[in-house]
């Protein structure tokens, strides 16, 4: 898909995006971006949210984030988009280095640093929202020449230093990111991406072709924080996996190679194997003969990616909507989950037209040499931490695809529980299992009650709280450890506990794991004392499916707004009991 235009973003209808959810961003710069704001709006209406953009002052960063403009930032603002240019924050390390003496450097270093951490700490004062700080860019004619490189206190140097430090100063901040903006540059070259004429005529030092790309880059971040990034990568095999045709070329035939022209080939399954180490799911969505595509996997000396890589396959003459809507069905996905990599055009407008919730990342016929670098910039796999269970996914996700098929071939649904030998194991956070409870906080969508995001410092500060528990659910049965895939966030007051959060990830709904889950939840209230439990729905556009999970348990209503309902049950609730179909359920909250 060619890149939009300023043009394009700009046409967005007012109309159509007012019916979106709103994004809040707050836009604090010592430059002139405004023309960025049109991609952002572009960006968020690509995943179903109408961005609202507010511009601070120019070079007015500090007096901001110290509260000078109430209308800026607030308990409402999802995002703060920080840019800093060095050559107005700092005319001497930019420009006039090679004057400066040691101590000069190192003044003007701590000086910076300080102004940085001032900003950090007077935004996070007047939001909980996401902070995405934009950092320095290296020096394209470094102050010292070609010597400059050859010095430990070069410029290079000291803006990498610096660098380090504002990193490590966000990094201090719940729900804080450092985007470095280097890679950015390379990607469109510098030619491209710095306009010289408008830095000097109105302090704008980035082209549309910039913005673009930096809107991108933001966006990955921002998808990671909105549960929008996808799950699953979903492959075509001729001319994608590799050259030609096996069902016409056979085996020795095909492109595949270390050499020209299969090292294409080849280097697109490479990224395609990194994507799957880093916790995405593997499909293949193919026209050919099944026989003929696992011969290439099991049997050809150069396929980087094998047979134990892919989760599911649909290997037919089908037409290929069919295909990924029973793919969706066998990995217990949401359609909203696949990302489709193919070369033909055909293939790619029917998905576009009939299955709308996929996204195609169109890879360019008789192009092979551009498929990698294309899967590796579309960013729609990018979360904000990888945790083990995310090195283990594609192992799970084979193994639903086996309980998928042991559930057609069992008799009821009971002895289908039954026959799976469930284990569901329940325990406290610790340093160990945080990273992952905050990832589902962020990625869960379908089976979350209240849908709220946690980075892994405020989990770790709800951990250490007398006044909550953060508790995990882990689940495995005979075909393997799904690992962690639930988490109950209760708060305690006055008597009572409240479920701040309750989600389950969509690999194990419909397994009755979340009612053995919500009774061992309920237990350890009662054993902190409480008399009251207090269930929270708030409806989001994907979580409707859970929007009687309480009062189905025997929760009573108790309070209705605009942010959703709560309801409430009199503990210790002897009522409620887990199902009788696991092998058993080891606790070590409950008492």
């Amino acid at each position: 898909m060619e890149p939009v235009s300023y043009a394009q973003a700009q046409a967005l209808s007012e109309a159509e995006l007012a019916a979106l959810p709103p994004l809040r961003i707050a836009l604090l710069a010592n430059i002139v971006i405004n023309p960025l704001v049109a991609y952002l709006r572009y960006q968020a209406w690509r995943i179903g949210l109408h961005a609202q953009c507010h511009l601070g002052e120019y070079d007015n960063v500090l007096q901001e984030a110290l509260g000078s403009n109430a209308d800026l930032l607030g308990p409402q603002t999802d995002v703060v988009l920080v840019f800093l240019q060095l050559e107005t924050l700092s005319w001497s390390l930019a420009r006039a280095f090679a004057g400066l003496g040691v101590e000069q450097v190192r003044a003007e270093r701590e000086r910076i640093v300080d102004y940085v951490q001032n900003v950090l700490a007077g935004i996070r004062r007047q939001t909980p929202g996401m902070i995405l700080w934009h950092g320095f860019e290296r020096p394209l004619y470094p102050a010292l020449g070609i010597a400059d490189a050859q010095r430990p206190d070069g410029q290079t140097a000291v803006v990498e230093e610096l660098n380090h430090a504002v990193r490590e100063a966000v990094r201090r901040y719940q729900n804080a990111y450092w985007v470095d903006l280097d890679p950015c540059v390379a990607r469109i070259g510098a030619p491209a991406f710095h306009d010289a004429r408008y830095w000097h005529l109105g302090r704008a030092p980035y082209t549309l072709a910039a913005l673009r790309e930096i809107a991108d880059e933001t966006f990955k971040y921002v998808r990671a924080l909105k549960g929008k990034s996808r799950k699953c990568l979903v492959l075509d095999c001729d001319n994608v996996l590799w050259g030609g045709t096996i069902g016409e070329d056979g085996l020795a035939g095909i492109r595949l190679g270390t050499t020209h022209p299969g090292s294409p080939y080849r280097e697109f399954q490479q990224e395609v194997l990194n994507l799957h180490d880093r916790g995405v799911v593997l499909a293949l969505c193919s026209k050919n003969n099944e026989a003929d595509v696992w011969e290439v996997f099991d049997g050809h000396p150069d396929m980087v990616l094998r047979r134990r890589h892919i989760a599911a396959a649909q290997i037919n003459w089908d037409d290929k909507a069919t295909n990924l809507q029973r793919l969706a069905r066998e990995l217990n996905l949401g359609l909203d989950s696949l990302v489709l990599a193919d070369d033909s055009d055909f293939e790619t407008s029917l998905i576009r037209r009939l299955l709308p919730e996929v996204e195609v990342l169109q890879l360019p016929a008789g192009s092979a040499v551009e498929h990698r670098n294309l899967l590796a910039a579309c960013g729609w796999f990018d979360t904000l931490t990888i945790s083990a269970e995310d090195r283990e996914r594609g192992a799970a996700y084979q193994a639903e695809a086996a309980r998928t098929r042991l559930k057609v071939e069992s008799g009821d649904l009971e002895s289908y529980y039954r026959s799976l030998e469930m284990v569901p194991r329940i325990g406290l956070a610790d340093p160990m299992t945080i990273p992952r409870i905050a990832q589902l906080t962020q990625k869960t969508n379908q089976f979350n009650l209240t849908t709220r995001r946690y980075g892994a410092e405020e989990i770790a500060r709800l951990a250490a709280s007398d006044a909550a528990d953060v508790i995990w659910l882990r689940l495995s049965d005979r075909f393997g450890d799904a690992g962690i895939v639930g988490v109950c966030i209760l708060r305690y007051g006055g008597g009572s506990a409240t479920f701040d959060t309750f989600l389950l990830s969509c690999r194990v709904l419909g397994r009755g794991v979340e009612d053995a889950f919500l009774v061992q939840c309920l237990r350890r209230a009662a054993a902190r004392g409480c008399a009251m439990a207090i269930g929270e729905y708030h409806p989001t556009a994907k979580n409707g499916q859970v929007v009687d999970f309480f009062p189905r348990r025997g929760f009573q209503p108790a309070a209705a707004d605009a942010e959703g309902s709560r309801f409430t049950l009199a503990l210790p609730a002897p009522g409620l009991r887990e199902p009788d179909f696991f092998a058993r359920i080891d606790s070590e909250i409950a008492s």
